[in-house]
């Protein structure tokens, strides 16, 4: 993969200001204003992200309305089902609201589709299965529902009050719930922050009822901390790959710290499985515990996935955590396989004027198509679709690049759809194979009106170019401060010039390579990791890296996690 690079222009001045005002250095406040955090009121709130600085639950839209219906269950003893997706995000909400609801007095059940069986989300079949099981007049839709007008509007007709908790971008006209919390239909001026997933909306949501429910007096109200559901919302927010800014990055910063601590037995165990040794981070909730809680929903039912956050006895967590870990070993083998063949496939056919993917084959495991276009955009940089077999239907996921909305563009192709939403850079979607040649030319069609040529070469977007000597101990540690990083907060890049081999590169491990480079003034440690086949440049070059800190028997070091060198620039 070539990449661009994009090093952020120096702001010397605004910079120079913000280091002084909040005792910082010079490269955390560059990377402070490349972030777009640059008003002393937002580097402070960065810095030091705090729970109290949660803006009201009630900003959000029709929140009000559904405390209102759902307190008003309470008081009647009436009967509810959380009805929740089978992703992490849908799972960790359906699970905060399941704990608080039932804590709190309510009479609560849950019901999570069969992603094989009844599709995504509020589909008629999977609803009908759920009241047939849960024969209420209230269902608490999270995680989805947000386009579902047809079965929301045919549950309103049969005297079925729905509430949808959901952050998926919006049918229109949105569908007809009794209460529709979703931050899209908020504006800036009303909400101040609009990024959250379903899991900190259900954390929202148990905030807002416990705000009613002290006012009123509620038995337990009073008593009860919100705090230890917070290991949930992180788990949710993270895997979602939501941006960790704002209301984001206070919730995941201390939901990191109560996972660390957690007292669950359920995630105890997955820790356990894992074989996580250090500290939870983004990194070990994203590719270590996250993929195996939805390993359940992918290939089976992911009710043991939220059984396993719920379990109260070491035992039945271990033997829930054991068969998950199970799970995901069976999907890695089964989306490794998918994604090889459609790789090398495409391998052999590529022509660089393609703009979109859009691949299917009957045979193709439907609950791994996601992770496949994932892996497919990582070795191509196109917006991808990846479809899977589905009976009649072929069912598949999407993902896509910087400048182009594929939820958006996936409904000006409504007319060859049976179904989809989704977000700007993540969408699911049914269909008629016999459409996938006419979605994959109309996809085409859009993406080249909203792309340019530049856009198909992956962008790496560096904060400053720095010398050497300047990435001591305590300028790493002190950019750690910009933790917890990931999606929307990306941990520090750095362009480091005119640099050259201090020793010969060794390579280790599955594929990695170690080497050592110097300007002359010093030396550090570089790791590429799968860059054991690439070859480095001779003499002179420049690094792009993430530096980072190395623990090792107690004693630490700097390393620099390498992304991409080249020739060294003339400038």
């Amino acid at each position: 993969m070539n990449y661009r690079w994009a090093i952020a222009p120096p702001q010397s001045s605004l910079a120079c200001s913000l280091a002084a005002d909040f005792q910082i250095s010079p490269l955390l406040a560059q990377c402070l204003v490349n972030r777009g955090v640059e008003m002393p009121d937002r580097v402070a709130a960065f810095l030091e992200p705090r729970l109290k600085n949660l803006a009201d639950p009630f900003l959000l839209p029709n929140m009000d309305a559904a405390v209102a219906r759902l307190v008003q269950a309470r008081q009647a003893g009436e009967s509810l089902v959380i009805f929740g997706d089978y992703d992490v995000d849908g799972v960790t909400s359906t699970a905060i609201l399941l704990e608080f609801l039932s804590a709190l007095g309510w009479k609560v059940d849950f019901y999570l589709p069969h992603r094989m069986e009844e599709g995504y989300g509020l589909s008629q079949e999977a609803v009908r299965n759920c009241l047939a099981k849960f024969p209420v007049s209230l269902l608490l839709a999270v995680d989805c529902g947000s386009s579902a007008n047809e079965t929301i509007a045919q549950l309103k007709a049969s005297g079925i009050d729905v509430i949808v908790l959901d952050h998926h971008q919006l049918s229109t006209p949105a569908p007809p719930a009794h209460a529709l919390v979703n931050p899209h239909l908020a504006n800036d001026a009303t909400l101040p922050f609009r990024e959250l997933c379903s899991a900190g909306l259900a954390f929202k949501m148990a905030h807002a009822l416990l705000k009613r429910g002290r006012r009123e007096a509620w038995p337990k109200a009073e008593s009860y901390d919100l705090r230890p559901l917070l290991d949930l919302v992180a788990l949710g927010t993270i895997a979602d790959l939501v941006p960790l800014i704002g209301e984001n990055r206070i919730l995941v910063a201390a939901g990191l710290e109560r996972l660390n601590r957690t007292a669950r037995p359920g995630l105890i165990a997955l820790r356990a499985v894992a074989q996580i040794a250090r500290m939870i981070g983004v990194y070990e909730v994203g590719y270590q515990l996250a993929p195996r809680l939805n390993a359940a929903g992918r290939l089976e039912n992911a009710e043991h996935a939220l059984q396993l956050l719920l379990a109260k006895a070491p035992a039945e967590a271990q033997a829930l955590a054991a068969e998950l870990d199970g799970h995901n070993r069976e999907r890695q083998r089964i989306e490794r396989g998918i994604a090889e063949q459609v790789i090398e496939a495409l391998r052999q056919t590529w022509e660089n004027d393609r703009y979109v993917i859009v691949e299917g084959d009957l045979m193709w495991h439907v609950g791994v198509v996601g992770i496949v276009a994932s892996r497919v955009l990582r070795e191509f940089h196109r917006p991808t679709i990846i479809m899977g077999g589905d009976g009649e239907s072929w069912r598949g996921s999407g993902r896509s690049i910087e400048g182009f909305d594929l939820a958006a563009a996936l409904k000006d192709c409504t007319d060859l759809l049976l179904r989809h939403g989704g977000h700007a850079m993540a969408a699911g979607l049914s269909m008629k194979p016999e459409n996938l040649a006419a979605l994959r030319t109309r996809l085409d069609e859009l993406a080249r009106t909203r792309l340019t040529p530049e856009q198909l070469k992956p962008v790496l977007r560096l904060d400053a170019a720095v010398p050497l000597q300047q990435l001591t101990l305590d300028q790493i540690k002190e950019l750690a401060r910009l933790e917890p990083s990931g999606q929307g907060n990306w941990p520090v890049h750095v362009a480091i010039s005119k640099v050259r081999c201090a020793r010969t590169p060794q390579r280790f491990g599955k594929g990695h390579l170690r080497f050592w480079i110097t300007d002359g003034n010093c030396t550090l440690e570089a790791i590429r990791w799968n860059g054991s086949e690439l070859s480095l440049p001779e003499g002179v070059f420049d690094v792009a890296a993430i530096p980072q800190l190395n623990e090792f028997r107690g004693s630490q070091s700097i390393q620099l996690k390498v992304l991409d060198w080249r020739a060294a620039s003339t400038a």
